[in-house]
């Protein structure tokens, strides 16, 4: 990885990384940057700005936006720049940045963001100066005037000078903003009528300074805040205009003004203000499923002793050594719900011991350990996989196995958790730390907190920009800070667990899966995603072409966690049902990855995954995958029932099920004396401690 972070000597600390803008750190100008509605990208003339949502397909089987280039609708430059030799990062807050662009006395800086129609800009030693790729239309405003409306390649734009300003050279393709009293600002508008312009026009010059995020879980709602501080450079105005994403305005009462800008994502609703926020329903996870899924108990005691058989002493990378670990803890749950103590000491001794080795190194030691790279303060495992050192990929994907499993052994056994805390929590920290003033770590590196969900790749250094196509892994990861922080007793962490954990489950159901049917374009012929990039969404994987995989790979590993997959049964089949009609063995599972459609299936139809597990007790597997948690997880769904996901309760540990009209309500209790549990359904019950509690409600 390079040695020089593309940044201002002004900015200290961890440099975030696995950012929708992360190219702009990692080279010299930055590949194409995709905040939406806008889309950017730096070069040596500025910041090249278009609009995306001008054209979005589906036919192809992909979702494609009209894409950014190098010309843009324009380029937003310095009139007396030609050539930059570099942009830097400036700045940034929870989803804006600033790109800084400067040859000796002459600067330009841009600043752009999430959700924002505005580029805000301010400029020293001369003028702003744009440069358009295509003729503009006027419609608004003349040659000579502060303030215009124009249209290039059929999008909107409002160019704001400052007060007494004047924009000329209107009869070629450069103009410049002369006397600019160093600021100006560029915004994209949803259509050219009067009252919209002067909308924009009002909020033009409060420049957006800061943005932040707040999260409450509380009584089983997620409370989220998201707000935006803005500088007035003309007069004494506040707030302004932003654009909220599907899973946003979907969970808010903000005010809306009836307009939209098109994205890859689907339509993104205007606001005006200083934030907005949301309330989503949080959907309860347990550390294990109910002892009542384990139909044949002779079976699963053979399934485990089985595994219990296949420990290994080889290290693996640690991507595979984090799967492996992952199966180790999810073995732990079904063994306890046995009954069998000593088969779950197996199981969470080799837990402890394979973690003591990842968090000890030795002189001379090459792997298994963390080592620290300061220079761009991460953390990295040896032996690493996929670019998870090298370009900082993958991190939430592979440490969120290590976090979970030591949340399994937390669970169980505190005294280890205070030894080895410190440094599942050093891991931690490199994926999600919550501190905002952390010296060596980035907060939250791989969340993007206004897109919702993650980012995968550590530089961003693609013409789509950023990529996840795991949101699956990333959802592990949120269980595992859910799980250590509550064995723990860290509630912060616990509780930001929840706000990404439920945070991205919306992100999944609009933009990976669209469970609604409102965000993928009319024309797009599949019913999932297997990849979201900044610019598209992508019917694809980086490693297969087969559809189990490219669905798949959002469904793994399987968890008692993945339960949120099924919080819409409907949209389940609907998945289902495409993948068997394209498989090339069709309803014949044991080949591929048919173990995780089978699994992915019950959560619609347990009955029939039920008669295929039964039928086939030894089915291939995914290389995550065991047959003892396929069969318990078949089996709660087939005797419990499905996720019930309307209703919500006042402790976050819990599932309810419904089967034939019935529920059934259960609750893990990871405190030492009683816990009182309520449910928005008007049910209560006590949840024993240091167990898992399962309550049929009879009606």
């Amino acid at each position: 990885m390079p040695t020089q972070i593309s940044k201002s000597d002004d900015l200290q600390g961890a440099t975030p990384t696995n950012q929708w803008w992360s190219s702009l750190v990692w080279e010299n100008y930055s590949q194409n940057l995709f905040p939406h509605p806008l889309g950017m990208v730096c070069h040596s003339g500025g910041l090249a700005v278009s609009y995306p949502g001008a054209g979005i397909d589906g036919r192809s089987g992909n979702i494609m936006g009209s894409g950014v280039s190098t010309t843009g609708d324009f380029v937003i430059g310095h009139s007396e720049v030609s050539s930059f030799p570099s942009s830097k990062l400036g700045g940034y807050s929870a989803w804006f940045v600033t790109a800084d662009f400067t040859q000796d006395s002459a600067q330009l800086q841009t600043s752009f963001g999430h959700g924002s129609p505005y580029v805000f800009g301010k400029i020293k030693g001369g003028n702003p100066q744009l440069t358009f790729s295509d003729k503009p239309v006027v419609w608004q405003g003349k040659e000579g005037d502060s303030v215009l409306g124009v249209t290039v390649r059929g999008s909107h734009y409002a160019l704001f000078g400052s007060k007494g300003s004047k924009w000329t050279g209107l009869d070629g393709s450069k103009w410049t903003n002369e006397k600019s009293k160093g600021y100006f600002s560029i915004a994209l508008l949803p259509d050219k009528e009067t009252k919209t312009f002067s909308l924009f026009k009002k909020h033009a010059h409060n420049h957006v300074t800061h943005t932040s995020v707040v999260y409450k879980p509380l009584n089983g709602t997620l409370k989220t805040a998201y707000q935006i501080e803005t500088k007035a450079m003309e007069g004494s105005g506040a707030g302004t205009i932003f654009a909220l994403y599907p899973h946003q305005w979907k969970y808010s009462e903000a005010a809306l003004t009836g307009q939209e800008y098109r994205s890859v994502r689907g339509a993104m609703k205007i606001a005006t203000g200083a934030g907005f926020s949301t309330a989503v329903p949080i959907q309860g996870l347990l550390p294990m499923l109910p002892a009542e899924g384990i139909a044949d108990r002779a079976r699963m005691l053979d399934y485990l002793k089985k595994e219990a058989a296949n420990q290994t002493t080889e290290y693996k990378d640690t991507y595979w050594e984090g799967k492996h670990l992952g199966k180790l803890a999810t073995l732990s749950g079904i063994a306890e719900m046995l009954g069998e103590k000593k088969l779950q000491e197996v199981f969470v001794d080799e837990i402890r011991t394979r973690l003591e080795n990842w968090f000890t190194a030795s002189q001379g030691e090459q792997t298994p350990l963390f080592y620290y790279n300061k220079t761009w303060g991460t953390l990295i495992g040896n032996k690493p996989s996929y670019g998870s050192a090298d370009q900082l990929n993958d991190h939430h994907f592979h440490y969120g196995y290590f976090i979970r499993a030591a949340g399994e052994v937390a669970r169980l056994d505190p005294a280890w958790a205070k030894k080895w805390g410190p440094m599942v929590n050093l891991v931690i920290r490199d994926i999600a730390s919550i501190k905002k003033d952390d010296p060596m770590f980035p907060r939250l590196r791989c969340f993007d907190l206004y897109a919702g969900h993650s980012w995968a790749s550590g530089h961003a250094k693609f013409a789509d920009g950023n990529n996840q196509e795991s949101s699956s892994e990333s959802m592990n990861a949120w269980y595992g800070l859910m799980l250590w922080g509550e064995a723990t007793g860290d509630t912060a962490l616990r509780d930001t667990g929840i706000f990404l954990y439920n945070t991205e489950r919306t992100a999944v159901e609009e933009y990976w899966f669209d469970v609604s049917g409102t965000n993928f374009p009319k024309d797009f012929p599949n019913v999932a995603l297997g990849m979201i990039w900044g610019g598209k969404g992508a019917f694809a994987t980086w490693f297969s072409g087969d559809i189990d995989c490219i669905h798949g790979i959002n469904w793994l590993p399987f968890t008692p966690a993945s339960i949120y997959m099924g919080r819409f049964p409907d949209y389940v089949k609907k998945n289902h049902d495409r993948i068997v009609e394209k498989r090339e063995k069709g309803n014949d599972y044991n080949n591929g990855w048919g173990d995780l459609v089978v699994m992915f299936n019950a959560l619609n139809d347990p009955q029939m995954a039920a008669k295929y597990i039964d039928e086939n007790p030894s089915c291939s597997l995914e290389g995550g995958n065991t047959h003892a948690f396929m069969y318990h997880w078949i089996h709660t769904l087939d005797r419990l029932g499905r996720n019930d996901s309307g209703i919500i309760s006042t402790h976050p540990f819990t599932n309810i099920y419904l089967k034939g009209g019935k529920k059934t309500y259960a609750a893990y209790n990871f405190q030492n004396k009683p816990l009182v549990v309520r449910f928005s359904d008007g049910f209560k019950m006590t949840a024993k401690p240091g167990t898992l509690t399962v309550v049929p409600s009879g009606k």
